[in-house]
């Protein structure tokens, strides 16, 4: 088995043509060369060396035959370990990164925009999917990291930071007017047409759970599939919609919506930033979740 270290050792004397310039140089002890030296000898079966009153200077016969290819094989695998010291510091290739359409658009594009710009060299691959499929992708080794509504209880996932709230409300247009600046109870809820999010999210699955706690069985009367097009159906008077109120900001502001209040009010959640369990992060990747936290 090749002991890369006493050609190290030998490189070293080779160059230096000293013993105690090259211990000097490698921060080792003269005779720990000296041995480093013998062995190396020993298992080539030739002499490396002829020792003389001015150093050490390479055998015809042993020495001068291996130099440069030890020198050029040395070289070889410093070149090898810069290059994955290079990729352990250097931003590159793609990261491939899961999330809704809405935590894309509402709380993470400034981000992206944010790392493309210090890291121009990383492609950014955006996989929209909900969050029960994107946590599916995310175990099959198909994503790098998502964002995904919480909770997310799953074993094979790890939970890095955490990166918003979202606050559910339930929103309507002027066509309820009536409902402002009142409080309703979630029963009085059941008789109004209720947009609601379809139902495999973990929004629709915690919001039923939610009611179901406090007696009421809320069944929507349209089901949609993303949030952007509820609120368009709840400005046009479709119905009372139920909505994070960070994806509806603008149309609360403008008086296009306003918030239905209920009692009780809707607990917050939120959405996290997950890896999947055992996988190693790249550098580029590393510096990506170094933004979220």
């Amino acid at each position: 088995m090749v002991n890369l270290e006493l050609y190290k050792v030998f490189h070293s004397v080779a160059k230096c043509g000293s013993l105690t310039r090259a211990a000097q140089e490698l921060y080792i002890s003269q005779p720990a060369v000296s041995q480093a030296i013998k062995q190396l000898e020993s298992q080539l079966g030739v002499t490396l060396f002829n020792r003389t009153h001015k150093g050490m200077e390479l055998s015809s016969a042993g020495g001068k035959l291996i130099a440069k290819k030890v020198e050029d094989a040395l070289r070889l695998i410093e070149d090898a370990e810069n290059s994955i010291t290079e990729l352990k510091t250097t931003a590159a290739g793609c990261i491939r990164i899961g999330a809704t359409d809405s935590i894309f658009s509402h709380l993470i594009a400034d981000k992206l925009a944010e790392y493309n710009e210090r890291f121009p060299a990383v492609k950014l691959e955006l996989i929209s999917s909900t969050s029960l499929e994107t946590v599916s992708q995310l175990k099959e080794g198909r994503l790098d990291v998502a964002f995904m509504n919480m909770p997310m209880e799953d074993a094979e996932v790890k939970l890095i930071t955490m990166v918003s709230l979202l606050n559910d409300i339930f929103i309507a247009g002027k066509k309820f007017s009536k409902l402002q600046g009142k409080k309703i109870s979630l029963i009085e809820l059941q008789d109004l047409p209720l947009l609601m999010i379809e139902q495999n999210t973990v929004h629709r699955r915690e919001l039923s759970e939610f009611a179901h706690k406090h007696g009421v069985d809320l069944s929507p009367d349209i089901e949609v599939a993303n949030w952007d097009f509820m609120v368009k159906l709840a400005v046009k008077g479709m119905g009372v919609g139920c909505v994070p109120r960070e994806y509806c900001q603008k149309q609360l502001l403008s008086g296009e919506l306003f918030e239905v209040q209920t009692n009780p009010s809707l607990p917050a959640r939120s959405v996290g930033l997950f890896l999947a369990k055992n996988v190693p992060a790249q550098y580029a990747l590393k510096q990506f979740i170094e933004l979220f936290k």
